[in-house]
C-alpha cells in the first residue's frame, strides 16, 4: 500500500513540474524556507527516535546475547517504519518546492 502512495505522490510531483516549469514562475525565498522546515522538522523526530532505538537494541544485545536474532529483526522492522516517516517528509518538501 505504501508503494502505491509513493507512486501516486511521485506522479503528482511530476505533473506539477510539467504543468509549471521553473522558467515560467517566480522563485520566492518563502518556498525554499517552507521546504527546508518541512524536511528539517520531519527528520528531527525520526532521527532522535532511531538513535534511541539503536542504543536500546545494543543494550539489549549486551544483556542477552543469545536473543540477537529476535532483537535484530524487531529493530529492522522498527527502523524501516521510522524511515518511512522521513521519506514522507521529503516528499512533502518536494511537493512544496515544485507545486508552488
Amino acid at each position: 500500500m505504501e508503494l502505491y502512495l509513493v507512486a501516486d505522490v511521485t506522479n503528482g510531483v511530476l505533473a506539477a513540474v510539467q504543468a509549471n516549469p521553473s522558467s515560467q514562475r517566480e522563485e520566492s525565498g518563502d518556498v525554499f524556507q517552507a521546504a527546508a522546515l518541512a524536511i528539517g522538522i520531519g527528520a528531527l523526530g525520526p532521527g532522535l527516535g532511531l538513535g534511541y532505538a539503536v542504543g536500546r537494541a545494543m543494550d539489549a544485545v549486551g544483556r542477552n546475547p543469545e536473543a540477537v536474532v529476535q532483537i535484530r529483526t524487531t529493530l529492522v522492522v522498527g527502523v524501516a517504519s521510522v524511515e518511512a516517516i522521513t521519506i514522507y517528509a521529503l516528499l512533502i518538501a518536494l511537493l512544496i518546492l515544485f507545486a508552488s
